[in-house]
């Protein structure tokens, strides 16, 4: 079509005229966007569903007028105006209809920048008692894990059906893709066919697929650990069974066969690994196992090719002292040069993953941030990375760390809600899962200001 040709609408009985240059706008995944393909022929009065004169095509589409005329003005505008009187649920269902969430998204926040993220809302648990974990979805949603079960959230904070593991305590959760929610779980004593992994959907709670680990051609139960996944075609998992079956599980992610399995060496703890994390420039797994789940702390790149621990670091054998640094959490920074590390002292430190010798290089700069208050309950330190950006939660709150450097650039935190267990980022979103009755906070970036 030629480019400014106008398209009428009406929409629910009231009538709407646009530009073809606005609806390109929309995208050709869209269904507005779609109206350019040459298949609808909207120049044509004779196109099916639209009838008008004048070289004018009039579409009528059965849907809430209020929120069609928010829609079209972001895509005239590129800035999402909502009257004081509409709902944003009925304006983001709406938006769902027409194929425009992700435009919609990216008017209500922008891109994920540590040092401008403002709380954009608080969501109480329901669940008593602590929770696991909260993981991030790919599309802004979340999930948390407690006991037995994981709530799953939407974009729009809504909650869906919970995924429920019985009475098998839930480990770990990963969102594989947006339509594909990982469940690690603990084997129970005396049950089979118990624990172990598996997928579900997270739009519905629906059970997928059960991944098996077998021995010797022999199927066996196990407790399922950590989880991580590369970009292209593995599952990982660590995993212990019944009879010192310790290591890491790896699936195959189209089929969701067992493909291979890493059994620990002597003096390497894996089985009990509390993170992984997949290396794309090394093509390696970081598995860390940690204090206080582990009396020795132990940090290995393991190389699949090679079947061997291409790099590893452990606290076995330093010698205790009052002053004792614990390492209580890892991540593998964005560069895979070093491995960044917490202590219960909330001191930072890095690890080279290029040299094979050589200790934990310390930095006592996050400990200036610390703000525990006598009496009150703490929680374990977290590490993440996004962006060039290092993160840690500390009690109550995340410190954010930029450069080159790893300088402390901005804080997060809120009046309430208790010491933060969990964080992570994701949808261009960060969750905190506070140990309060598992409220968790919702952090995002403002949109860039119009001008």
């Amino acid at each position: 079509m030629a480019g400014g040709g106008r398209v009428r609408f009406n929409v629910g009985g009231q009538v709407f005229e646009t530009t073809t240059t606005t609806l390109a706008n929309a995208g050709r995944d869209s269904m507005l966007g779609a109206l350019l393909d040459s298949s609808w022929n909207v120049s044509s009065s004779s196109s099916a569903g639209a009838a008008g004169g004048g070289g004018v095509a009039e579409y009528f589409i059965d849907r809430n007028p209020a929120c069609f005329a928010v829609l079209l003005d972001l895509l005239r505008t590129g800035s999402l105006h909502v009257p004081p009187h509409l709902p944003e649920k009925l304006l983001y269902r709406e938006a769902l209809y027409y194929g425009l969430l992700d435009h919609v998204r990216a008017a209500r926040w922008g891109a994920f920048d540590g040092d401008r993220l403002r709380l954009a809302a608080s969501v109480p648990g329901r669940a008593p008692g602590d929770g696991t974990a909260i993981r991030a979805a790919p599309d802004g949603g979340c999930c948390v894990a407690h006991g037995g079960a994981v709530r799953v959230y939407n974009w729009m904070l809504d909650e869906r059906r919970p995924v429920s593991l019985g009475h098998s305590q839930v480990n770990d959760a990963a969102y594989l893709d947006a339509a594909t929610l990982l469940v690690a779980a603990r084997e129970r004593l005396g049950k089979r066919d118990d624990g172990g992994m598996a997928a579900f959907s997270p739009a519905t709670g629906e059970l997928r697929h059960r991944f098996r680990v077998a021995h010797g051609a022999q199927a066996k139960s196990f407790t399922a650990g950590a989880l991580a996944f590369d970009q292209d075609t593995s599952i990982f998992a660590s995993c212990k069974g019944r009879l010192n079956e310790y290591g890491i599980g790896v699936w195959d992610r189209a089929t969701g066969e067992q493909a291979d399995f890493f059994y620990e060496p002597p003096g390497c703890a894996m089985g009990d690994a509390d993170k992984l994390q997949w290396l794309d420039a090394t093509n390696a797994l970081m598995v860390a196992t940690l204090f206080p789940k582990a009396d020795n702390c132990f940090i290995g790149l393991l190389d699949f090719r090679a079947k061997e621990v291409a790099w590893s670091w452990s606290d076995a054998g330093a010698a205790a002292s009052l002053d004792d640094k614990r390492v209580l959490h890892a991540i593998a920074m964005e560069d895979e040069r070093s491995v960044c590390v917490i202590n219960q002292y909330d001191d930072l430190g890095f690890l080279d993953v290029r040299s094979g010798a050589g200790g934990v290089r310390w930095s006592s700069r996050s400990k200036l941030m610390n703000r525990k208050v006598p009496g009150e309950e703490s929680c374990y330190p977290k590490l993440a990375t996004h962006g060039g950006q290092l993160f840690s939660s500390m009690n109550d709150s995340i410190s954010v760390f930029s450069g080159p450097e790893y300088v402390l650039t901005s804080t997060l935190r809120r009046s309430h809600g208790g010491a933060i267990c969990d964080f992570s980022i994701g949808g261009d979103r960060l969750f905190a899962l506070h140990n309060e009755e598992n409220v968790f906070d919702v952090w995002e970036t403002p949109p860039p200001p119009i001008i």
